[in-house]
């Protein structure tokens, strides 16, 4: 039946639709946070008492598989407790016990008076970490920690790809796509960035945005003897998306053979992108050999022209960084002294150069568009 608002302040019924469904969509965004912290509860609960179990009881090598055939069969349809699946638990929790407050468990805890020996309402305490750690912790699934926890060699990383998960809700894919381009890697080892960009806080930002090695998987080489710089853009540029994955979501792609006229004369930089946080642009020269000290007074000319001609007010400096084959740190040294503008040298690698393990694992291209 067709409602008509003419009797009504439509504006008024307007508003309360989009009140109710703000308060279904919370409520069930809540719903759903409460259930993940409530699993990751149970399975580190789970992974401890497997964990003293099977480490320090006399159980034999198929205990594990023995328990969940028989949980299947006590609960038919149980999802999540497949062998590999408890296993999973015991690795959360061995990797989080030594961060997480609460009293370890013994055998002696695992008597059967009681009608469980696990802890049931008894919620990891991370009493260590900051709240927004926290709840950036609780926030994502339990294959996003599995994940982590397996591929990360440290906490800060871990802690890294957890806030990236549960801030730009990546899918597990994403994640695993993520961990092998290695973005936590610290910022350019190789740059003009302190000597051209006063600002510490922007200085600091721009070195964390870029990184020293990029991997793009999406390029083959079949033919290395015909491949050339233009190649590898018309490749990066059919890719772009799985580009800025590569590179990072503040990058927006503005073009390529990005056109600037100076005294007359047509000029041409390979990529051009503007990154939102940095709030400048970005000019990117795409060299299939190795750096050369020239690349850098091209690239310096390319970014003065950019600044001059292209560059808003209220913007900040152009970035320019020369991606290439290989680098001798000791050549770009040199080539960067008496350079005026923000530029760094970074290195790509492509996915003939990866181990044939590696490269199997790697989702085809256009699935990885489809996550994004």
């Amino acid at each position: 039946m067709e409602i008509s608002l003419d009797k009504f302040d439509s504006s008024d019924i307007v508003k309360a639709v989009k009140d109710i469904k703000s308060t279904i969509l919370a409520s069930r965004y809540n719903a759903a946070r409460l259930a993940n912290r409530e699993q990751l509860s149970l399975y580190y609960n789970i992974g401890e008492y497997i964990s003293v179990k099977s480490r320090t009881a006399k159980w034999g090598s198929n205990a594990i598989a023995s328990i969940s055939r028989l949980l299947q069969q006590e609960l038919p349809g149980l999802r999540g407790f497949s062998e590999s699946g408890i296993k999973r638990m015991r690795t959360f929790y061995e990797g989080w016990s030594k961060y997480v407050s609460n009293r370890p468990i013994t055998l002696d805890d695992f008597g059967y008076s009681s009608e469980s020996a696990i802890p049931v309402n008894r919620p990891m305490a991370l009493d260590d970490f900051s709240e927004q750690e926290i709840e950036w912790f609780l926030s994502i699934g339990f294959s996003h920690h599995y994940n982590i926890l397996i591929k990360t060699n440290s906490l800060q990383e871990r802690l890294y790809y957890i806030r990236r998960c549960a801030t730009e809700f990546w899918s597990v894919e994403k994640l695993r796509y993520m961990i092998k381009s290695n973005p936590y890697t610290t910022g350019l080892s190789q740059s003009t960035f302190d000597a051209t960009i006063q600002n510490k806080d922007l200085r600091a930002a721009a070195l964390r945005s870029f990184k020293d090695e990029y991997l793009l998987d999406f390029v083959n080489v079949e033919d290395p003897d015909n491949f050339d710089e233009r190649i590898l853009e018309n490749r990066i540029v059919h890719n772009i998306k799985n580009f800025i994955m590569a590179f990072g979501n503040d990058f927006t792609f503005m073009g390529n053979q990005y056109r600037v006229i100076v005294g007359g004369k047509e000029y041409f930089t390979d990529l051009l992108f503007y990154h939102r946080a940095l709030r400048c642009l970005v000019a990117i020269e795409l060299k299939w050999s190795e750096f050369k000290a020239e690349h850098a007074g091209k690239l310096n000319f390319y970014l003065s022209a950019l600044d001059e001609y292209v560059k808003r007010p209220e913007e900040n400096l152009s970035i320019g960084i020369v991606l290439c084959k290989d680098k001798d740190d000791k050549t770009v040294q040199f080539a960067f002294r008496g350079i005026t503008t923000p530029m760094g040298v970074a290195k790509y690698r492509t996915a003939d150069e990866l181990p044939p393990e590696i490269r199997s694992a790697l989702p085809n291209p256009d699935d990885l568009v489809k996550l994004l």
